[in-house]
């Protein structure tokens, strides 16, 4: 009977972790049918052509790839296809550093001039490692020099070549004084490597990361080693795919030289919670936030910030970084609350791997999330290039309004600068001008619109649109750059209104734009600041007595009052959105 009972129990405790497992693989395999969907959508769109990992609590969830690796041989990507990473790479560059500074051999604080004793006195004695690693440091970023496509991109170069290429280039700003990204700063990182280590960037990467993380699939990448299943790089010219541009891989150093798989970054992102690498203290370092950068936070090497989950209100603390190199752009997310992670290589392109994550994360957490949509951008695109300017001008008035397609201000305006850059000035100018249409609150579309047609020698018109987008955002020092250059006197144009103390001390409070995004307003002295949860405080001037613009960054802001002249509410304008913050406090 004893014998009977226990036999019971054990079919009883063996029927119920039956059930658990099954619910555990049901809900595995939920997530990886709404993953597939999800991806497969984009893939089908034109939106994603690479490889994806999707990691939850440790373990992966789902890995495979989309698309071609070559579309020359029709060969699939897969998770262990080889994709170039871009800047992804600084990461690494960031890891290295702080494995110097662990063993004592590189002080964080120290100057350039004490590393490179043969770099520009006039800089190097000014700018510190950490400034390198933050893109405080005020060096200007050589990737965007007039010549760098056309020229300096397509030669081989020395690190020390490279470095010379800027050295003695003027400074942007104040060592320390701001962010600004700088592919030049990690050149340097990548230099002072060298020098510490008298070893080659690429031999310490291999002994120091890719060896003891056994990440067999990841390296330095050479144009001409024959490279196993490693993928071509593509453009989207049109509705047709062309090779990319060729770069020489010396070019992006220690700034964007990298190749991997979605598996090994896999491994490597497993490593960064262990001190397999790097002690805890000098790994947290690299996750410190250091200064305000797109919207989040620097680190070394990483961002450091909040991202949404799904089409949620809600979001979670994540360590990132996007990379772009010449015919892939790449992003790696972790959640290190959640020991999550999503990895994209992408080889076609400019994917919205941003949106691709946010959705991925929704999936993570079971709640909903957008499927992606046909860009109304890109199908006017198509139009214009297939066909002609007026069947991309027909198919946006027909098309324009449908819910169908996905249409915002920054698409239309990438859209437009591409034409622009083919050549297709005119186009170009037609597709500005439906932006104006759509986003007539936008500085940056008058300002996009102006540049068009001073490229085309309209030069009064082009000046009027300055000025309009100047009166938008009084902050649009392109826009008087541009009008000094059209000969326009700027003098006095920009001239902040007064507002009494009174006033400004009346919009103090905060408004909340969404649940859990708020957006505090506060004054010091006569200065009015405001600040977005989980972002830095930014000043905000006064174009008038309720409108008042950021300098740093393209927005506005109004205050809104009620018939009894009280503060009710904010509207927020930025990037071609109205948000209405409702004054809550």
């Amino acid at each position: 009977m004893k014998s009977q009972k226990n036999t019971l129990r054990k079919t009883a405790f063996m029927a119920v972790i039956a059930f658990f497992l099954t619910l555990t693989v049901s809900f595995s395999q939920t997530k990886t049918a709404q993953l597939d969907a999800l991806l497969n959508q984009y893939a089908d769109y034109g939106q994603f052509n690479g490889s994806v990992l999707v990691a939850n609590k440790g373990q992966v969830i789902y890995k495979k790839g989309f698309g071609m690796a070559n579309m020359e041989w029709e060969i699939p990507n897969a998770p262990d296809t080889k994709h170039r990473l871009g800047s992804i790479t600084k990461q690494f560059t960031a890891l290295l550093i702080m494995q110097l500074v662990a063993e004592g051999k590189l002080d964080l604080q120290a100057t350039v001039s004490k590393y490179l004793p043969d770099y520009s006195k006039v800089n190097g004695d000014k700018i510190t490692v950490h400034q390198l690693l933050t893109h405080t440091s005020g060096t200007p970023n050589y990737t965007s020099f007039p010549n760098f496509f056309k020229e300096l991109s397509r030669n081989p170069y020395t690190p020390t070549e490279m470095v010379k290429i800027f050295s003695d280039s003027t400074l942007n700003f104040t060592p320390g004084e701001r962010f600004a990204y700088s592919n030049s700063g990690y050149i340097l990182l990548g230099e002072i490597i060298e020098k510490v280590t008298e070893k080659s960037y690429e031999q310490v990467l291999q002994e120091k990361i890719f060896t003891p993380l056994k990440m067999n699939n990841t390296g330095y990448d050479h144009h001409n080693t024959i490279l196993k299943k490693r993928a071509s790089g593509y453009e989207m010219k049109g509705s047709k795919s062309e090779n990319a541009p060729y770069i020489d891989m010396s070019t992006p150093y220690a700034a964007g030289s990298m190749y991997s798989t979605v598996e090994d970054l896999f491994l490597w992102d497993q490593a960064l919670y262990t001190e397999k690498l790097l002690p805890k203290k000098y790994m947290d370092m690299m996750y410190e936030k250091y200064v305000p950068a797109f919207g989040q936070f620097y680190g070394y090497g990483w961002n450091i910030g909040h991202l949404p989950i799904g089409n949620t209100k809600d979001s979670v603390a994540i360590i990132g970084h996007s990379g772009g190199i010449n015919g892939f752009n790449t992003f790696i997310t972790r959640m290190p609350k959640e020991r999550a992670s999503v990895i994209l290589l992408n080889n076609t392109g400019s994917a919205p791997l941003d949106d691709i994550t946010i959705a991925i994360n929704g999936i993570l957490h079971g709640t909903p999330y957008d499927f992606p949509k046909q860009s109304l951008a890109n199908l006017v695109y198509n139009e214009i290039i297939d066909k002609d300017l007026n069947a991309g001008l027909a198919f946006y008035e027909k098309n324009k309004g449908s819910k169908e397609y996905s249409y915002n201000e920054s698409a239309m305006n990438s859209m437009g600068y591409g034409l622009l850059q083919a050549g297709k000035k005119q186009e170009a100018e037609a597709v500005f001008k439906l932006n104006i249409d759509a986003f007539p609150k936008s500085s940056n579309v008058y300002d996009s619109y102006a540049e068009a047609l001073m490229e085309q020698g309209k030069n009064e018109l082009a000046i009027a649109n300055y000025k309009k987008s100047i009166e938008l955002n009084p902050a649009n020092q392109n826009g008087i750059d541009m009008l000094k250059k059209l000969g326009v006197e700027t003098d006095g144009m920009i001239k902040d209104a007064i507002v009494p103390d009174a006033v400004l001390a009346s919009y103090e409070g905060n408004y909340e734009l969404k649940p859990g995004f708020v957006i505090n307003v506060s004054k010091e002295g006569s200065q009015l600041k405001a600040q977005a949860t989980g972002q830095p405080a930014f000043d905000i001037f006064p174009k008038s007595e309720t409108e008042f613009y950021v300098k740093v960054i393209s927005a506005q802001i109004t205050f809104n009052k009620n018939e009894l002249g009280k503060v009710e509410s904010l509207t927020l304008f930025q990037g071609g959105q109205e948000i209405l913050g409702k004054k809550i406090q």
